[in-house]
């Protein structure tokens, strides 16, 4: 049994139909939030940490330009995207407009 099921196509375009900000990216998908300075952005990056930890499901995290944040999902077990990757992204849209 796989690690999580691959959403269909269908699947993925109702879930990102959900999450206007993330965009489909080949076998992931992709989010980049801009905040008000580098403190800010490790803030943000240190609670998607601590939601990640607990959905046992880890994001590609990058920060460029010392306050834009980019979040990339994908199920590696999988190789592919699943709920496990909708339901995080969820997560992290909570989180960042906490911030």
């Amino acid at each position: 049994m796989p690690y999580a099921e691959p959403l269909t196509d269908a699947e993925l375009a109702d879930g990102l139909a959900r999450l206007p900000n993330w965009k489909h990216d080949g076998g992931a998908i992709r989010r980049t939030v801009t905040t008000q300075d580098f403190r800010a952005a490790l803030a943000l990056v240190n609670r998607v940490a601590d939601a990640a930890e607990a959905a046992n499901h880890h994001p590609d995290i990058e920060i460029a330009q010392y306050r834009r944040v980019t979040f990339r999902l994908t199920t590696h077990a999988t190789g592919g995207l699943t709920m496990r990757d909708l339901d995080l992204a969820a997560e992290i849209d909570r989180l960042a407009a906490a911030s």
